[in-house]
């Protein structure tokens, strides 16, 4: 008999009952996961992209029978001046909001990053503007900027910078302008969490020996925090970026898309076709490209996370 203990064998990667029948009971917890998700986003997800590709107005809804149409749907759209129009304001709408937030959280992540009293009592009533229920937020703005009794006009009054009642969300630039900073604010507080854990990566020793070297306070941002930041950097803006390109519900609530089109961005436009015109195939067309335009988003962003992680 050997001296040498025998090898445990390998545990099995199928769970068995007793009488060696596999056992189904994790599949079972987890079927009613895979059936919401089926549901309500891959049946929902096909069925929209296959509805761009048919002729389907409200009476094709109610009785059925939509023709085929192929590409037909996507090649009126691509020639419509109002498309084109929704997609520019969504980029402006998107890229103001990502340049906003990432400033202020920026500013803000700086800020906590140092010690001070009070500062996680203030960190954590700042994080209130991202946990707020969209349809708070957008109203405590539209009162604000009322152009009657809006705090705002108010307070620019009082300052005597403002000489008239100036209706924001009434006229076509301060109306873009509003939203995209209304949006801006609540993601705010997203940016600075991400930054504030940048922030925390960054190892003291480089500032140390930066001022030992007599660099000032931004020679010390401008050479060492800023470039060091710049995989969460990345992460931010594209992630802020991709949330801001699809959302429907901020300009929805506070403007509608108006005044005219002048918010009118590319979800509020698909809104518009299916609901308002009941032209529920153009519509499909609008948010299929919104789903890949952030498909390509995110590819870009793994692509660019991939290669900051190899650098």
């Amino acid at each position: 008999m050997s001296s040498f203990a025998r090898p445990v064998p390998a545990a099995r990667t199928v769970v068995r009952t007793g009488r060696g029948r596999p056992n189904v009971a994790p599949y079972l917890f987890l079927a009613p996961a895979v059936v919401f998700v089926i549901l309500t986003v891959v049946y929902p997800l096909i069925y929209n992209i296959l509805q761009s590709f048919f002729d389907v107005g409200l009476r094709e809804v109610v009785r059925g029978g939509a023709s085929w149409v192929g590409l037909d749907n996507y090649r009126d759209q691509l020639g419509r001046s109002e498309f084109w129009h929704a997609v520019v304001v969504s980029l402006v709408y998107s890229i103001g909001t990502v340049a906003i937030a990432f400033a202020v959280g920026l500013g803000l992540a700086l800020l906590f990053h140092r010690e001070f009293r009070g500062r996680n009592v203030l960190r954590a009533l700042l994080l209130l503007a991202w946990i707020l229920p969209t349809v708070v937020s957008a109203n405590v703005w539209r009162w604000l900027l009322d152009g009657s009794y809006g705090l705002l006009n108010a307070a620019l009054s009082g300052l005597g910078l403002l000489d008239r009642d100036l209706f924001w969300l009434g006229e076509p630039n301060p109306a873009l302008l509003a939203v995209t900073v209304a949006t801006a604010w609540s993601f705010a507080p997203f940016a600075m969490i991400l930054l504030a854990a940048g922030l925390q990566g960054i190892s003291p020793t480089y500032y140390e020996a930066a001022r030992i070297d007599g660099a000032s306070a931004w020679q010390q941002f401008h050479s060492l925090t800023f470039p060091l930041l710049r995989p969460v950097s990345l992460t931010v803006t594209l992630l802020i970026f991709i949330f801001t390109f699809k959302t429907f519900d901020t300009i929805f609530l506070m403007t509608g898309g108006g005044p005219g089109n002048a918010t009118e961005t590319l979800p509020v436009y698909a809104y518009n076709e299916a609901f308002e015109f009941s032209r529920f195939d153009t519509a499909a067309v609008a948010t299929t490209v919104l789903m890949v335009i952030s498909i390509a988003l995110a590819l870009v962003y793994f692509r660019a996370l991939r290669n900051e992680e190899g650098a």
